[in-house]
């Protein structure tokens, strides 16, 4: 159980450490852009689904690190009409069985006017209770599936290698904040 504890305290750490190094506007802005680039080469697809979109949050580096309780965050910004709107953070906790670390980048799509608004109009939104965020998957020929379509919510996550699949948006939160 003690051991437990100085994991846990090490990885508040580790997380703090991820936000005291708060990037500046401009350092979010550019990687903002080139997490898009990086979807759009990976997802050709996906290039479409952002033009229609009515607002679009980039999350290029969410941090995730766990050792039987873990957590992330990552700073971004949200798209609308090609500009920067706000500032968010997302940050999640979770218990259970995971070892390791990774750097994903989550990019999330708003296809209506009403998600768009609730989102922005939250004091804190999650995902999973206050909006459901469908996973976009690719099927043949490379594109999404109907049904993915019709969400008003979809959410990509990957890396530089790709399209990551079998992960979720649930229990994140997301907070504006002023940069």
């Amino acid at each position: 159980m003690k051991m437990l504890k100085y994991w846990f305290v090490g990885l508040v750490a580790l997380l703090m450490g991820f936000g005291a190094s708060a990037a500046s506007k401009q350092e979010i802005d550019a990687k903002v852009k080139a997490a898009l680039q990086q979807l759009y080469k990976e997802t050709p697809a996906a290039k479409e689904l952002v033009a229609k979109a009515q607002g679009v949050l980039v999350l290029p580096e969410v941090y995730k690190a766990g050792f039987g309780i873990g957590g992330e965050y990552g700073e971004g910004a949200l798209l609308i009409n090609g500009g920067t709107a706000d500032y968010y953070a997302t940050a999640a906790a979770s218990i259970g069985l995971q070892v390791g670390a990774q750097v994903k980048s989550q990019v999330v799509l708003f296809m209506t006017s009403e998600a768009l608004n609730n989102f922005r109009n939250s004091q804190g939104w999650k995902a999973g209770v206050d909006g459901s965020v469908a996973v976009a998957t690719l099927g043949a020929g490379g594109t999404f599936d109907s049904n993915t379509l019709r969400q008003p919510i979809i959410g990509f996550i990957f890396s530089n290698k790709g399209l990551m699949y079998n992960l979720t948006f649930e229990g994140s939160k997301f907070t504006k904040i002023d940069r």
